[in-house]
């Protein structure tokens, strides 16, 4: 039995006692197995990661480029289980380089769409070439591992693991904060950006390779088919709550890791439920929940900037006799 799988059953063993007591005892319990303490941790660090790098992402227009990053992430994932190393090897090294050559070949400030979808294309053929190698002489050993890239096992993650995972992104995190204003400024207008002297070739290309690495830290905990959800969902949302950058920068990352708390909380709850799916679920419903918002905001505005005229005014003589 895997360390996903024991985690998983001590869950499912723990979960009749959390539930019989009341929530702030079911609260407590849930906070003091060591799985759910190693999925907060990791999970934290890469929600927050994730919501911080997509607000950028979402605010580019690079949405495309975080979904192919999602598949590189996949292929380099299955590239080093089929060469017998350590998946996080192939993760990080596939994205960043494909986040690289991304920004480098898009010859812009940020990556062309034609560029994006031939590598997008060459990698998923990798990825099948990849998966067969893995499948035919190396899944035995570990037969879950192709799942577990795909899907996620943030419940599976060990304390080391977890660790790393916090350290990777604290890293990536000040990276990006070191790049931030310069970045928002050429995002917003790369044009006088480029006038002012920021080096807005040179920034494309190293946002990309943070994406990627990004995406690499986002796929061990909720899977490379999935991670696109955290990276585009909560920063969407935040765009549509506020319109102040920073502020936006800053509400997408708490949506982000609210979405981790909720989904990991809603996954030990119903444990029939997989952990990623309820990840997904709250984020999604997050991003509902802010374009509701939007549009009963718009709607007032409209009522209050155009009243209703449509009732006939009363004559002047009928009203002052009436």
């Amino acid at each position: 039995m895997s360390s996903a799988d024991a985690s998983i059953l001590a869950r499912a063993t723990s979960i009749d006692h959390a539930l019989g007591a009341n929530p702030i005892d079911g609260l407590a319990h849930m906070l003091s197995l060591q799985f759910i303490q190693h999925a907060l941790v990791a999970g934290t660090s890469i929600a927050l990661l994730s919501g911080l790098v997509g607000y950028f992402v979402v605010l580019r227009g690079q949405v495309f480029a975080g979904d192919a990053m999602s598949h590189v992430a996949y292929t380099g994932a299955l590239a080093a289980l089929a060469a017998g190393v350590d998946l996080r090897v192939g993760l990080f090294a596939a994205t960043v380089i494909v986040g690289l050559a991304l920004g480098l070949l898009g010859g812009r400030s940020t990556a062309d769409d034609v560029v994006i979808g031939t590598t997008f294309a060459w990698v998923l053929g990798l990825g099948v070439f990849f998966l067969a190698l893995y499948t035919t002489h190396s899944a035995t050993g570990n037969s879950t591992a192709n799942v577990n890239v795909l899907f996620g096992s943030i419940f599976g993650i060990s304390s080391s693991d977890a660790r790393t995972a916090a350290w990777i992104a604290v890293g990536l995190i000040a990276l990006l904060l070191l790049i931030g204003r310069p970045l928002l400024f050429a995002s917003l207008d790369p044009a006088v950006a480029r006038a002012r002297g920021v080096p807005v070739r040179l920034l494309g290309p190293l946002f990309l390779a943070i994406v990627g690495a990004t995406a690499a830290e986002a796929s061990q905990a909720i899977g490379a088919l999935l991670l696109f959800g955290l990276v585009a969902a909560p920063p969407a949302a935040a765009q549509r709550l506020t319109d102040r950058p920073w502020a936006g920068f800053v509400l997408s990352g708490i949506l982000a890791v609210a979405s981790m708390w909720i989904g990991i909380s809603l996954a030990y709850a119903v444990p029939t439920l997989p952990a990623s799916f309820t990840i997904m679920a709250t984020s999604t419903a997050i991003y509902a929940g802010a374009a509701l918002i939007t549009v009963g905001r718009r709607r007032g505005e409209r009522r209050r900037s155009h009243p209703d005229v449509s009732a006939p005014e009363q004559p002047q003589g009928q009203a002052a006799t009436s």
